[in-house]
């Protein structure tokens, strides 16, 4: 069990980990206290998110939501992998990059999809 337990502290996956909680926290952040009005230095900003109040009251529930998801698949990444134990250390970096790359593109992809078909006129 300890050897485990140093393997996962020691795996470049950790990082998938690392990234997934701070995913979790700030989308818990968000939702509990999603940004009033339009700015651009706090919540989801894009375009399409930033073109009024509603879509942008929108945005902030659907994303933190998403996030949470990510956040989650990324955790569990982490943990399958320690089961998994690759043993070469470029696919460990390979697959923890990939694995975060894919959560943020599903995460903006998703919100942004969700944003053009309840706001078509964005």
């Amino acid at each position: 069990m300890e050897e485990t337990l140093i393997y996962f502290i020691e795996n470049t996956l950790f990082i998938s980990f690392l990234v997934g909680f701070i995913f979790l926290i700030t989308a818990l952040i968000t939702l509990k206290f999603p940004p009033k009005k339009i700015n651009y230095l706090y919540g989801y900003r894009t375009t399409a998110s930033m073109k009024n109040q509603e879509v942008w009251d929108f945005a902030q529930r659907y994303s933190g939501i998403k996030m949470i998801q990510a956040g989650l698949f990324l955790m569990l990444i982490s943990f399958v992998n320690v089961f998994l134990n690759p043993q070469d250390e470029f696919l460990q970096i390979v697959f923890g990059i990939v694995f975060i790359t894919a959560a943020v593109i599903y995460l903006f992809i998703s919100t942004e999809k969700a944003i053009r078909k309840n706001f078509p006129n964005v």
